[in-house]
Parts: structure tokens; sequence; C-alpha cells
């Protein structure tokens, strides 16, 4: 079983783009409604400021789950290392739970970068290690690289995308999916289905693409400043979509809306 799948880290506290205060007090905001696993990156910006935010909400270390990710910018031999390092001091920890590259090489030379990450896992820099916007080849290519498992790939996951070639890249591989645009930044509220679909169950729009994303197998991934809203990402552990409920939604994968484009990140790989 993957780590995010253990305790109440299936529901991540994501914290891009936040940064100083109202970083701190989504955090905080985060921690007191019961979320324990945060998500961060090098790429964010706000690794010391997501480290001075958990050390103030008064968890034990082993507590939380921490996921951080390495900047495509530090791939390099003499970087990678020293980079993860930096994090660490930043994020105020001995090691972070889980450790992600957050994009595949550009180049397409995965193996670098690869080893790299299990180098850091050998040297009790992370518990963990996984992948970030890899597609169904590459997890693929990474698992018959790695020797050490992979806990997850996290990627765009949301009803308005069809990402059923990584779901089951994920089943071949034994790589599972976390979603990040778990909402797709809002899009999903243009859409009647999921509010109609939560006035059965006594939910929100929201709440019902958080469950059909758990429910998919993924593990999901949500950010926001008003406390309401973290409260309510949080609460969708008491009710289970109907199989027709989940059909309806899964329909809507056709819509194929992407959040994030190779538009908008031109070294982004080409996405199945």
């Amino acid at each position: 079983m993957t780590i995010y799948f253990q305790k109440t880290y299936q529901r991540g506290f994501g914290t891009y783009p936040l940064r100083a205060e109202p970083l701190r007090q989504a955090i905080l905001a985060a921690a007191e409604t019961g979320y324990r696993a945060f998500d961060t990156a090098q790429m964010y910006g706000n690794e010391a400021e997501t480290g001075a935010a958990l050390a103030q909400t008064g968890l034990a270390r082993d507590e939380f789950c921490l996921t951080t990710k390495v900047d495509i910018a530090n791939f390099g031999a003499d970087r990678f290392l020293p980079s993860v390092e930096q994090s660490l001091r930043d994020l105020q920890v001995d090691a972070v739970d889980v450790l992600l590259l957050h994009w595949p090489a550009p180049d397409g030379d995965l193996a670098p970068s690869l080893d790299l990450l299990e180098q850091a896992r050998a040297r009790g820099l992370t518990r963990h290690v996984g992948l970030s916007n890899f597609t169904a080849a590459m997890m693929r290519e990474a698992r018959q690289r790695m020797s050490c498992p992979i806990v997850t790939n996290q990627v765009e996951f949301h009803p308005l995308l069809d990402q059923s070639r990584l779901l089951e890249a994920a089943r071949d591989t034994g790589i599972p999916l976390a979603s990040y645009c778990s909402v797709a930044r809002g899009e999903v509220f243009r859409h009647a289905i999921f509010a109609e679909i939560g006035a059965a169950y006594g939910k929100s729009a929201a709440q019902v693409v958080l469950r059909w994303i758990l429910q998919t197998g993924v593990s999901i991934n949500t950010m926001s400043t008003k406390p309401e809203n973290i409260a309510a990402n949080f609460d969708v552990m008491d009710f289970t979509l109907s199989s027709v409920d989940m059909a309806r939604i899964g329909a809507m994968t056709a819509t194929g809306h992407r959040v994030v484009s190779r538009d908008l990140v031109p070294y982004a790989p080409e996405f199945d």
C-alpha cells in the first residue's frame, strides 16, 4: 500500500502558490482540520515558509507526511543532492517522507535523475521516492530502472481529463497516482452534474469530485486559504458514490480539459 493511503495521508494539503502569511494561516488551518499530509516543492519557493508553519502546528514529526519535489534546474549530478539537503534545512526536517522528481528530464534521458533520486533515498534524505508529471511510458521506464519502490506519480487528475492510460500504467507498474489540480482550478464548477449528484448525498460539487478521485484509486491534493473550504475538502470520507454516479462522472473525462498544458509548461512531456 502506498504511503498516501495510510492514516489520513490520502487527503493531502498542497501549498502552491501560497507564500508568507496566507501560507502560514492555511497550513495551521489544515492541521487543525486534520490534514496530516503536506505537499511542497523547490519550484514553489515556499519550502522555508512551509517548514516554519509546520513547526508552529505542534505536530510531532512522525505525525505528518511531508512531500517535496526536485526542480529540473537541480537535476545535474553536482546540484541534485545539495539541493535536497537545502530543502531539508528549509523544511526543518532530517528527511522528507516522499521526494519526487517534479518533471521528467526535458531531454528525455530519465536515467540520470532517476539514479540521483535513488541515491537520495540511499543517503537517508527521504523515506520514499516518486515521480510527477511522468507519462505512462515514462512510468514503465522508471519502474524498470529503479530498484526501490516508487510510491506515486503525481499528475493532473480530475473528472474533466481522461487519464485512463496513466491509470492502466499504474496498474501495470504498481506506481499509484496522486492528483493535483483536483477540481481543475474551478473548471468543474462550470458543469452542473457535480452539484446535481452532490445534492443526493448532501455534499458539494467539490466534495463529489474529490470523492470520485479517491474511489478511482487516486490520492488527492487540495489547496485553499479559506478555512471552510479547507475543512470541506477534508470531509469526503463519510459517503460513497454509487457505481452509477461513478460512471456518470467518469463519462465527463471526454471533456478533455487540461490545466497544465505544454503551452503553460514548455518543457512538459508529450502527455498521454
